[in-house]
């Protein structure tokens, strides 16, 4: 069962908010894949190194990453709440009157640039400075927090309220909350033993699609998403990682990652053949430039879960099969570019081709 009441439950009230919320998120998105992917390519183009582009290999479930680390790749983590996180949970989430949003926190930090007037209203998702002010807070460690004001006289007013929000709750306690959910386990992540508990920490990566013990923004993302689904509203939690070069982003829908991938002109005509898109839009609207004779694009994965990562039909407690997949690939696109209003993205089942 959903730890989040469908739109169907919810009173008048909390739809218009459901609304709100998914109608920011769509910015939101907009901003994160600029940010994460797009000028992460820049910043490749403009030192003049090579863009390592990922391969579909490494898109699949259970794939395998090369183990680098991409400095100039924009690495950042933002959760994104649609209510409010009450104090109770701040023993894991780490969001504090030291890391809000204030003038005297972010001058302390020095975190941000306050040589000029220091504008109140620029947390604020409804403020025109809003994503200069999410921009530049953004290269901060850990995480950066937004939620619904409920001391604000508007309604359904969302704001950057903590920045620095650290995700303190331990892997194997989130492990132990997804078995649980799951029916792998009644109550203790130990209860079948060391090497059951093992194999169900990994598990954890898998079901988020990451690597096992991956590095820290993405093993903080993936412990707060399970985390958050003890607070009852949706949540979007979004990891931008230098080694995987790609936005990672988890919802109540699942979780996708979108990258750079490079398709050759003929990949490129078998995909316009059949979508009545003409060359010229799609040079326009989709492709980033072309390299050696390739388009460069924006590639989109979404994932779903298998019938082993799903709470089972009858509730029971059921044993953990280790090698069977917790994830498949649920939908391949390329993605137009970020602000582009008219033109949807173009399916294609490429990974496994």
């Amino acid at each position: 069962m959903a730890w989040w009441h469908v739109r169907e439950a919810l009173s008048l009230d909390n739809k218009l908010r459901r609304s709100y919320y998914e109608l920011l998120r769509d910015e939101l998105d907009q901003f994160m894949l600029t940010y994460s992917v797009l000028d992460s390519y820049k910043n490749f183009k403009e030192k003049n190194i090579d863009f390592p582009f990922v391969e579909k290999r490494e898109l699949k479930p259970r794939a395998r990453i090369p183990d680098i680390e991409y400095d100039i790749y924009n690495s950042f983590l933002v959760i994104f709440v649609e209510g409010c996180i009450p104090k109770t949970h701040k023993k894991y989430i780490k969001f504090f009157d030291l890391n809000k949003t204030i003038k005297t926190n972010l001058l302390a930090s020095k975190s941000l640039d306050l040589s000029n007037s220091f504008d109140r209203t620029q947390k604020y998702m409804d403020s025109v400075h809003f994503m200069d002010f999410v921009k530049k807070l953004l290269p901060v460690d850990y995480a950066l927090l937004i939620q619904r004001d409920v001391d604000s006289k508007k309604k359904n007013r969302y704001s950057l309220s903590h920045f620095h929000v650290r995700i303190d709750w331990p892997v194997a306690d989130a492990a132990e909350d997804l078995a649980s959910n799951l029916r792998y386990i009644s109550k203790d992540l130990y209860e079948k033993g060391d090497k059951y508990a093992d194999d169900l920490q990994k598990k954890l990566f898998e079901y988020y699609g990451m690597p096992v013990m991956c590095g820290g923004r993405r093993t903080a993302a993936i412990v707060a998403a399970q985390y958050l689904q003890k607070i009852p509203c949706i949540t979007t939690v979004y990891a931008s990682s230098s080694e995987s070069r790609a936005l990672i982003r988890i919802s109540e829908r699942g979780i996708s990652k979108t990258v750079i991938m490079k398709f050759s002109s003929k990949e490129i005509k078998d995909i316009l053949k059949g979508t009545g898109i003409s060359n010229k839009i799609f040079r326009k609207h989709y492709m980033i430039e072309a390299v050696d004779d390739c388009a460069v694009c924006m590639f989109q994965v979404a994932y779903n879960f298998t019938n082993p990562a799903r709470l089972p039909d009858d509730g029971k407690l059921r044993d953990l099969k280790p090698d069977i997949n917790w994830q498949t690939v649920d939908a391949q696109y390329i993605i137009p570019l970020p602000g582009d209003w008219k033109h949807p993205p173009i399916p294609l089942n490429t990974l496994y081709t």
